[in-house]
């Protein structure tokens, strides 16, 4: 599993990815931080959304005093390195997501941090996390949804963020029929056990990413009706069905996972028996000539054959006769 190492953005514009004032739907303009108070000074509905990747200490508290954050949600988005949770801070909501992108075949693990209040969303990515520019514009795309404020925002983000848990299912899906012809290929390979256990730990990785997010959407549909709005509850359930999807998927793949090691754990078991059966088959095949050999070189003084012409000769027959036979009876039993 990839850590969730931060890269620590230089400057400020590094930080900020953007900084938008919407109103009844539609964008008003992209605001510097320090315009924010003023365009939410008059109480018109509008609202403003600031995306972040991994701000600094300066840059929140700059926020904290912005929107009257929580100091202990400002904590958390600063360190990340959270849990999927819901936090209620009076009428704003905080939320930690993880999100996931695979990497060096890999899944990398993120955190996207979100403050959603009546007048603003703030999204904190740290780690692999995509940019949620692709949310806004699909908010932008909707005004008659968008201009119900930030809630549906929040949908669109959260939507985002499991839908590309889509992609990397589908590509360890594939992934695992390769594993799966390798191991039926009639060769035993140690590549095939590490690839196996490196695939059920990014799946139970993402597993852990997902299956929070689905307790998480129904307390936000259940239990804050003032931020998520009776004509948003549908949207949102279809994130928690979408959240259910990626779980069963992950669920099916880890158990065929589990059932692929132990089929390659006894298709070897089955293969070390047969080279053990082949070897125990020769052996007996040479156990009988080394057993009439083994008579015949004690030397004793009175063993009638030795006085015959044509023993040797037909010790030798005997033996291949009887060789014969043994030989027959093992390659019906398939031990040869």
């Amino acid at each position: 599993m990839s850590a969730l190492i931060p890269t620590h953005p230089s400057t400020r514009a590094d930080m900020v990815r953007a900084c938008i004032h919407y109103r009844d739907g539609k964008r008003v303009a992209e605001l510097p931080l320090d315009d924010i108070s003023d365009a939410l000074e008059v109480d018109d509905g509008s609202f403003v959304w600031v995306g972040l990747y991994e701000p600094d200490a300066d840059l929140l508290r700059k926020l904290q005093d912005e929107f009257c954050l929580h100091p202990l949600a400002v904590e958390d988005a600063l360190k990340a390195h959270q849990r999927p949770k819901v936090e209620a801070y009076g009428d704003a909501l905080f939320l930690v997501i993880h999100t996931a992108q695979t990497t060096d075949c890999h899944i990398g693990v993120g955190e996207t941090h979100v403050f959603v209040g009546p007048r603003y969303l703030i999204t904190v990515r740290h780690g692999a996390s995509l940019p949620y520019a692709a949310a806004r514009e699909r908010c932008e795309a909707n005004p008659e949804l968008f201009r119900l404020g930030a809630a549906f925002g929040l949908y669109a983000v959260l939507d985002y963020a499991v839908d590309n848990y889509f992609p990397i299912v589908e590509e360890y899906r594939k992934e695992l029929e390769t594993i799966e012809a390798d191991i039926f290929d009639g060769e035993f390979k140690r590549e095939t056990i590490r690839k196996l256990y490196d695939l059920k730990r990014d799946l139970t990785t993402l597993r852990l990413s997902v299956s929070p997010l689905g307790d998480m959407l129904n307390q936000l549909i259940r239990f804050h009706p003032h931020l998520v709005r009776d004509e948003l509850q549908v949207y949102f359930r279809d994130v928690y069905d979408h959240v259910v999807r990626v779980s069963e998927a992950t669920d099916t793949m880890r158990e065929m996972l589990s059932a692929a090691m132990s089929v390659n754990l006894s298709l070897v078991t089955a293969q070390q028996g047969e080279v053990v059966k082949s070897l125990a088959g020769w052996a007996a095949l040479l156990a009988l000539p080394t057993l009439v050999a083994s008579w015949y070189g004690m030397n004793f003084t009175h063993m009638p054959e030795l006085a015959g012409p044509y023993s040797y000769f037909i010790l030798i027959g005997a033996l291949g006769v009887a060789c014969g036979a043994l030989f027959a009876v093992l390659k019906r039993a398939r031990w040869i």
